[in-house]
Order: C-alpha cells, then sequence, then structure tokens
C-alpha cells in the first residue's frame, strides 16, 4: 500500500529495469558474436546467447534460401516484448534482432543475448524473449525449396 506521503526507507531501491542495449530488426547481417560483445560486463554472472540459424532443410523439404517480411507493426511488437520481460528482469542487459530481407543458408534469422547476475535467471530471460519474439512479432517467412517451389510460413 502506497500513500502520497510515504518516505522511502533507508535501504529501498529504485525499482530497476534492464538494460536494452538493441532491439531491432535488420537487413544487416547479425550475429551472436556481436550480441556477446554488447551484453558483457563485469558484474554479469551470466552471459546467454540463441543465434537461430537459416537450415538447409524443412520438412524433409531442401531449402536453398529465405526471404522474411515484416509487418510495420514489428518494431513496435519488438519493443513492448522487450520492455514487459525487461520490467521483470532488473539487473539484465538485453540484445536482440531479428533479420528481414534476403537470407542464405547459415545466416542468422534471430540472434538473442542476455546477461544477468545469475544464470537460471539468464537462460529463463533468453528463452522467454525468443519464444515471445517467435510468438508475438509478425513477421513471414517465405522458404524458396530446391524443387522450385515457395512457401510462406507464419502468415
Amino acid at each position: 500500500m502506497t500513500t502520497e506521503n510515504a518516505q522511502p526507507t533507508e535501504n529501498a531501491r529504485p525499482a530497476q529495469h534492464a538494460r536494452v542495449l538493441f532491439a531491432e530488426l535488420s537487413s544487416a547481417p547479425i550475429s551472436a558474436d556481436m550480441a556477446l560483445d554488447a551484453v558483457s560486463h563485469d558484474r554479469a554472472g551470466a552471459v546467454v546467447t540463441f543465434c537461430g540459424v537459416v537450415r538447409d532443410h524443412d520438412g524433409g523439404r531442401s531449402v536453398d534460401r529465405l526471404n522474411y517480411s515484416a509487418h510495420p507493426s514489428a518494431q513496435e511488437a519488438l519493443d513492448r516484448i522487450v520492455a514487459e520481460l525487461g520490467d521483470t528482469h532488473g539487473e539484465a542487459t538485453l540484445w536482440v534482432s531479428h533479420r528481414v530481407g534476403a537470407l542464405s543458408i547459415g545466416d542468422a534469422a534471430l540472434v538473442c543475448a542476455v546477461a544477468t547476475p545469475h544464470r537460471r535467471e539468464a537462460f529463463a530471460l533468453c528463452s522467454d524473449i525468443v519464444e515471445r519474439v517467435k510468438a508475438e512479432v509478425p513477421i513471414w517467412k517465405e522458404q524458396f525449396f530446391s524443387d522450385g517451389t515457395v512457401e510462406w510460413v507464419g502468415v
């Protein structure tokens, strides 16, 4: 319960929010090394990275390349996700990016890095970010198969 005249106690600390160093859609290449370097710092006891990479197959079919398209609201959705998750992880440092445009086999499509004081929080936060980006950010994947067919995913 708070009142207008409430005074902070001697030990009270202001609420902390995670430091979001980077949260963007990118047409330029991204890498786990880039994200790792950005979030690493002396107070971090754990740094977790995730790199979603374009693979050469899907559903038993050979994939040649991909193209990612994003809705104009995609950046706003990404910002909302990192803000919401950052609000619950005050000592975290976050970096996340999803590629848009043409990608080749082996290219990084989604990269996330999280630094926190402890490993459990870092693993959980990185996983939460990746799962929410995949579920909530309006990005569609166009897959080009070796047999000449094309398939849209996430539409």
